[in-house]
């Protein structure tokens, strides 16, 4: 068990100024609070500060009202926007996919063991084929079927899900389809798509194939939030793997699939444990644990 689900956890972001670091420790000794981990970066381009706490109280009680009512009057001094994550807390989530079931599988077996501190909501495709998968785990699991004349209303269909099972974050997990401008906007640092990074860069059908004929000598994948250019938008995670002339399409496309799988989990653990900060320009600040 990660010492995540044992501690508070306390994140912030402001412009950046002297004494960022210091309203914030001074605050938690004061509150009799032992700091278990601490991370703070301060960019120059931006001119943005951030910061992540991991702590624990001392004291047998702890109003964490009380505690945020508190140290509000300190972060306005800093233009500072905090937040404050009880031990515990499971994060609801709704997840999307189409047929490929490697990514879904994973997320589900962490999911399963505790690994991942999430509460999935609900599955939704705009396939069948992985209804049984979701039904073993007694998972609600949405079919709605999309073709270019039926994308805006297949999407309502999708964001009603979200918006009645509460889902603070939605996966992407290997969802095949391209999500519109509008909806793009309304998930706007809550979703979390995963693709291959081939290297060279690969577009297209049969990108392993492409990648075979070429000779490559890296796979990888990208873990990263949506926004409205596809495949761009603002990085959490990169996995990647050496490979070499006796791997053959299949090969690649399986270790691919492995490194699909640890990427976009290592993506959402970081989003969940409230380690990613959404900088100017989609610059992410990731304190990798």
């Amino acid at each position: 068990m990660s010492r995540t689900h044992s501690s508070w956890i306390f994140t912030a972001q402001c412009p950046s100024r002297i004494g960022t670091v210091d309203v914030v420790t001074r605050f938690l000794r004061e509150e009799n609070c032992y700091i278990t981990e601490l991370n703070s970066f301060d960019d120059r381009d931006s001119q943005g500060f951030v910061i992540r706490v991991e702590f624990r109280p001392e004291a047998p009680e702890f109003d964490s009202n009380a505690f945020q009512q508190r140290f509000s009057s300190r972060a306005a001094e800093f233009d500072m926007q905090f937040e404050l994550t009880a031990p515990g807390t499971r994060m609801p989530v709704v997840i999307m996919v189409s047929k490929s079931d490697h990514c879904l599988n994973d997320l589900l077996y962490r999911y399963r063991t505790g690994q991942l501190s999430i509460d999935i909501r609900a599955i939704v495709s705009n396939h069948p084929d992985l209804e049984p998968l979701a039904a073993w785990h007694n998972l609600p699991y949405h079919h709605f079927p999309i073709t270019a004349e039926t994308k805006a209303e297949q999407e309502a269909q999708v964001w009603q899900v979200i918006e009645e099972t509460g889902a603070e974050l939605v996966v992407l997990a290997r969802y095949m389809q391209v999500l519109s401008t509008d909806m793009c906007s309304k998930l706007s640092g809550k979703a979390i798509n995963i693709h291959h990074s081939l290297l060279p860069g690969f577009k297209g059908a049969r990108p392993y194939h492409q990648a075979y004929d070429k000779g490559v000598k890296l796979v990888g994948a990208t873990a990263h939030y949506i926004n409205d250019d596809l495949d761009e938008g603002p990085i959490i995670a990169q996995g990647v793997e050496a490979v070499d002339h006796t791997h053959y399409p299949e090969d690649l496309i399986e270790k691919g699939r492995d490194i699909e799988c640890l990427t976009l989990a290592r993506a959402v653990s970081y989003h969940i444990e409230r380690r990613v900060f959404l900088l100017q320009k989609g610059k992410t600040v990731v304190f990798a644990s």
